[in-house]
């Protein structure tokens, strides 16, 4: 009795099992006869380069052909069938790899076919001959008398030269698929009168790897093993395998997270062969995935098979396997504890923002009240700049609140009032970047800042104001005059054309040169006015008491404030001539220019 892989050996092109492209194009050849020299059938064990060499073989050879149908009736096909025909020559080119069994194979096409058309010749496992012999081949593998016909078949065409297979048509032959082996293994099943279960007809199928010569080999087995009735059970125990139930129930502990069935589960089936119990698991997840089962999300999926797969590789460096099963399952279990990363993301973002998910404070919650959507505060542009420096830079943002007042926002400027000093003002200047920043991101490109210092207001009180004489009153009232009047001093035209405001990062002439750095003095009786408009007003008084000697005025001292720092007291006036008054008004502007710009030129101003 034969096995059952040659009792179902395919004798045509239509009971070839999942090779449709090669059977389709080799009928085409013999149909239109398109027939080359050399062919070449490369592909997995077990998947039909053989017998599809036998059946070109007997279509060449029938009284009938070249015919993609064989008439399976003339003597040609019946000797074809029964592997003795003279004109087909197969050689295992195994056992017969030398170069002295090509010699003797060329030696052979030097004679006609004895009976046929066609003398076929049949090199089973080409790629195992010597190079040597690949190179006495060549020469007849390209040039052929004209009835020799070459099929070469090989499990790995890598190994072939490219000489050789650039002599050949060839024909990739790939793996079946496991729903024709399933679909051919109950067809042979119900022709041999075996009853059996469909999940056992997919553990062979699955088992046999696509090769479905290994597969009916199995399948032989199974008929033996289970005595005429093949169950799961069965066909598990006799492949060494573990039953599908307690494959079932490895994953279920897995999701329990029972670390204690766990255990006792690994001791029970650390036995087994690890890597088959692997495959089992991948095939189980695999179950489940294709058939929409929601057992597991696509999160796990990825997860276990990640798992999986670096446990079948460390199986090769370890001979423990109990060991490598009890880490991969434990792992498993630890895979589902883990978070995805969008909640991780998500959770970190939460804390960032101050929020507690699981139990909200008083604050929060007082916080939740405020955001409601009937109440919404809306702000003003400069409100929401000055938001964004202080998510920015919060110090900065209380030093801009603290040392700036906004004046008004008008064609594309920014104009703000600055009473910084110190290091607040050393802090804004370093920071001119990121406020233009922001600035421009909130304004657009092309805002920019005007900041002007802030006047001092004259501060009297009511006590000074009562003590005031009507003379203290009237030089107040006189000196007021004197600032408004245009005839005040102001810095020449070479300082004022060399000299740009600080507007942020970028410097503009805009603004008023004396109002932005020309410094500042106070009288006695309160009034604020600048360093040169005071020297002009003591040289005026000069003058005029020269004219009136009999009229005595009381001089008094004068503040000078410098940057609000140095404060100086100039001699009265009746000590000093009007030459010495002028010489101070020199000094005083060659000492303010030098602070401004360094070493200026020196200008005589008598």
């Amino acid at each position: 009795m034969q096995a059952l892989a040659l009792r179902y050996r395919p004798r045509n092109f239509d009971e070839l099992i999942g090779q449709e492209s090669v059977s389709k194009s080799l009928t085409h050849a013999l149909s239109e006869n398109r027939l080359t020299h050399a062919y070449l059938f490369s592909g997995l064990r077990g998947s039909g380069k053989t017998s599809s060499a036998r059946i070109f073989s007997k279509a060449l050879v029938c009284e009938n052909g070249p015919t993609s149908k064989p008439c399976e009736k003339c003597s040609h096909c019946v000797m074809a069938n029964e592997s003795r025909h003279i004109d087909i020559i197969e050689m295992d080119a195994a056992s017969h790899r030398k170069i002295d069994d090509i010699r003797e194979l060329i030696e052979q096409t030097k004679y006609a076919p004895a009976a046929a058309r066609y003398k076929i010749f049949i090199i089973d496992e080409v790629h195992m001959l010597t190079r040597e012999a690949f190179n006495a081949l060549l020469k007849t593998l390209e040039e052929p008398p004209s009835y020799v016909k070459f099929i070469l078949a090989t499990t790995d065409p890598l190994k072939l030269p490219a000489t050789v297979l650039s002599r050949t048509q060839h024909f990739r032959f790939k793996q079946i698929s496991k729903q024709n082996i399933i679909k051919h293994l109950e067809f042979i099943l119900s022709k041999e009168g075996v009853e059996y279960e469909s999940e056992a007809v997919e553990i062979l199928a699955r088992s046999g790897s696509g090769s479905l010569r290994d597969t009916l080999t199995l399948l032989d087995q199974a008929i033996v093993y289970s005595h005429a009735k093949i169950t799961q059970t069965v066909v598990a125990d006799m492949l060494g395998l573990l039953d599908p139930a307690r494959i079932e129930e490895i994953m279920q502990v897995v999701m329990s997270g029972d670390r204690a069935t766990m255990s006792r589960l690994v001791s029970e089936i650390e036995s087994y062969d690890g890597e088959m119990i692997i495959d089992e698991l991948i095939a189980n997840l695999k179950e489940n995935f294709l058939s929409g089962s929601n057992k597991y999300s696509l999160l796990l999926y990825e997860r276990f098979f990640r798992i999986l797969s670096e446990a079948k590789s460390m199986l090769s460096v370890s001979s423990d396997n109990g060991f490598v099963l009890s880490i991969m399952l434990f792992m498993m279990m630890e895979a589902i504890n883990l978070k995805p990363i969008d909640d991780m993301i998500g959770n970190f973002e939460l804390k960032e923002q101050g929020l507690n998910l699981s139990t909200p404070t008083a604050k929060q919650a007082q916080k939740a009240q405020v955001n409601t959507p009937a109440k919404m505060v809306s702000k003003s542009p400069y409100e929401l700049f000055l938001d964004k420096i202080y998510d920015r830079d919060y110090s900065l943002g209380e030093c801009f609140k603290e040392c700036i007042e906004f004046l008004e926002f008008k064609d594309n400027c920014l104009s703000l009032s600055s009473n910084a000093s110190g290091a607040n003002q050393e802090k804004l200047r370093s920071s001119s970047k990121i406020i233009m920043e922001i600035l421009r991101a909130n304004f657009g490109p092309e805002a920019k800042i005007k900041i002007a210092p802030k006047e001092i207001q004259p501060k009297i009180d009511d006590k000074n104001e009562a003590n005031l004489s009507k003379s203290d009153m009237a030089r107040a009232k006189q000196d007021m005059e004197q600032i408004s009047s245009p005839n005040l001093a102001e810095p020449s035209q070479e300082f004022q054309s060399n000299f740009k405001p600080y507007l942020g990062d970028k410097r503009d002439n805009t603004e008023d040169f004396t109002t932005a750095y020309s410094l500042k003095f106070q009288t006695d009786s309160g009034i604020v006015v600048d360093d040169m408009a005071l020297l002009d007003m003591e040289l005026e008084k000069i003058e005029e008491q020269s004219k009136d000697t009999s009229k005595s005025s009381e001089i008094h001292e004068v503040k000078v404030k410098i940057d609000d720092s140095t404060m100086l007291k100039p001699e009265s006036i009746e000590s000093k001539s009007p030459e010495e008054l002028q010489n101070a008004k020199n000094q005083a502007i060659l000492k303010e220019a030098h602070r401004l710009f360094g070493e200026p030129e020196i200008l005589n101003l008598s």
